[in-house]
């Protein structure tokens, strides 16, 4: 469905093109910025919903609001833009979590102007990455994150704040170099005039050997991103120096980039060599959730046993995509939104408590309940939704990725167990490592007592975004179906063409 007003295209280039006016903003107006930044921001999240609600038709199964401007004619490179139920989830998680972003950075004082001009710039690359339709265009989208994000952790990070952002950026370029080959290889092969469009390269088949080297290819970018098990060992340095406002962006937004690629583009796209290496994804996925829960459990650092849970979280996607099932691939989706919003939510506690304590080590902690009962209300109730308390998105989306794999007829008997023993071993050892930093944050007296003047619960800005994360957290968990039906019609589209393969 063609649009003739360029709805997509403007809630791309509003931020970024906003950004661009903070620098004649007056001097000595922080405060100003302050104010700007989330006003841009909710102006945008407006539109989005705007556009979703007006003009996104749920019973259409096909791209919606399509625009298409040529671009670079030399190499038929060209601006195609459009969305589906899984872009249009993602698109709004992006505007509601990186408005609440720009609330949480409210206590940024130095260089305010850069720091939210890269908040911007991210915005916008992240909307435009979910609703690209051009494959040339997904990858500058998917970089155009990179340099903000390293920017961000190298002025406003922790002590070992350029350690981390080199290593981010190392991991993230390399992967990058993966996609920007596989997407050029599958736009050139068997054509004389190459061609970018997403939907038109769906319908192109390559030799079984070439299609396997292109799905590893986007696969190694998009498990860094996501990340995937064993390229995951960026994310647990990056988010314990990053700013806890970055770090909502991190784990809300930036590693949803992978599992969106992952279906768009391997699943939709190559799609004999995904029926050959789900099973592989599977068993990394399942790996991948107690491997990360036990490391989580050995973690010092809060902000470092944060990150290794949500990497055993995004096991959870993995699998999900692996099983080509329609409850796995919809639980695959809605694990990503539901960790999105936990994840943001807890990282933002995180850096909240560490602005009061100024430590982040758990030994180091105890005791700070009683002084700081908003703090520990609100900690333990996502503490809870992360580890699948049912009633929270979080169980209904690992529920769907269980039945999702149990229900698989591609999967042996066997091998379903197995990665259920897995999966359940991962639920446990989450219950265990979540609990445990709850009691040792919040129970005993150590801290309390030698900081108790100085420990101040939240005040009404901070007490208000963990109730904007938690509303949707505990929708989603109550009623699935206020989401589900977004997904239903492109997860049965994506299985046709699956059904003669085996």
């Amino acid at each position: 469905m063609m649009s003739n007003v360029p709805r997509l295209t403007a809630i791309v280039l509003f931020p970024i093109l906003a950004g661009f006016l903070i620098p004649i903003l007056p001097r000595d107006g922080s405060r100003i910025i302050r104010w700007y930044t989330p006003g841009i921001c909710i102006l945008e999240f407006s539109l989005i919903t705007y556009i979703f609600y007006c003009h996104f038709q749920f019973n259409f199964q096909s791209i919606q609001l399509a625009e298409t401007l040529r671009w670079i004619n030399s190499i038929h490179f060209h601006w195609i833009l459009g969305i589906d139920g899984l872009s249009m989830s993602l698109i709004l998680l992006t505007g509601f979590i990186t408005t609440l972003a720009t609330l949480a950075a409210w206590p940024i004082t130095r260089n305010t102007r850069l720091f939210h001009f890269l908040m911007l710039v991210t915005y916008s690359g992240q909307i435009g990455l979910f609703a690209s339709r051009d494959i040339l265009l997904f990858f500058p989208m998917w970089e155009l994150e990179l340099i903000p994000v390293y920017l961000l952790l190298c002025l406003w990070g922790g002590k070992r704040r350029l350690y981390s952002a080199t290593k981010f950026v190392l991991y993230t370029a390399g992967g990058s170099i993966f996609l920007l080959v596989a997407a050029l290889t599958t736009s050139f092969y068997g054509n004389e005039i190459p061609s970018f469009d997403i939907q038109i390269l769906m319908d192109k088949s390559y030799p079984i050997s070439l299609e396997i080297a292109l799905y590893l290819g986007f696969s190694i970018a998009y498990a860094v991103k996501l990340p995937i098990f064993p390229f995951h060992t960026w994310l647990p340095d990056t988010h314990g120096e990053a700013h806890y406002s970055t770090c909502m962006l991190l784990a809300g937004i930036l590693s949803k980039m992978g599992g969106y690629g992952l279906i768009r583009i391997n699943l939709e796209l190559l799609v004999h060599a995904h029926s050959l290496f789900g099973s592989w994804l599977i068993l990394f996925g399942a790996i991948q959730i107690v491997y990360a829960s036990l490391a989580s459990m050995s973690q010092r650092n809060l902000k470092r046993r944060i990150a290794y849970s949500s990497i055993s979280h995004m096991g959870f996607v993995a699998i999900g995509v692996g099983s080509l099932t329609d409850a796995g691939i919809n639980g695959a989706i809605l694990q990503m939104i539901s960790h999105g919003l936990i994840g943001a939510a807890l990282f933002f506690l995180a850096g909240t408590c560490y602005d009061r304590t100024h430590t982040s080590i758990l030994d180091e902690l105890g005791g700070i309940a009683t002084p700081m009962p908003k703090v520990f209300t609100t900690f333990s109730a996502f503490s809870l939704a992360s580890l699948a308390l049912p009633g929270m998105s979080g169980f209904i989306s690992e529920l769907l990725v269980f039945l999702g794999v149990v229900t698989s007829e591609r999967y042996s008997f066997l091998f379903k167990a197995e990665i259920s023993v897995l999966e359940a071993t991962g639920t446990i050892l989450a219950s265990i490592y979540l609990l445990s930093m709850l009691r040792r944050m919040f129970y005993g007296y150590k801290l309390a007592n030698e900081l108790n003047p100085f420990l101040i619960d939240f005040g009404p800005r901070e007490i208000f975004i963990p109730i904007c994360l938690f509303l949707p957290i505990l929708g989603i968990g109550s009623y699935p179906n206020l989401i589900l039906p977004l997904r239903n019609r492109q997860v049965f589209s994506i299985l046709l063409s699956y059904l003669d393969i085996r």
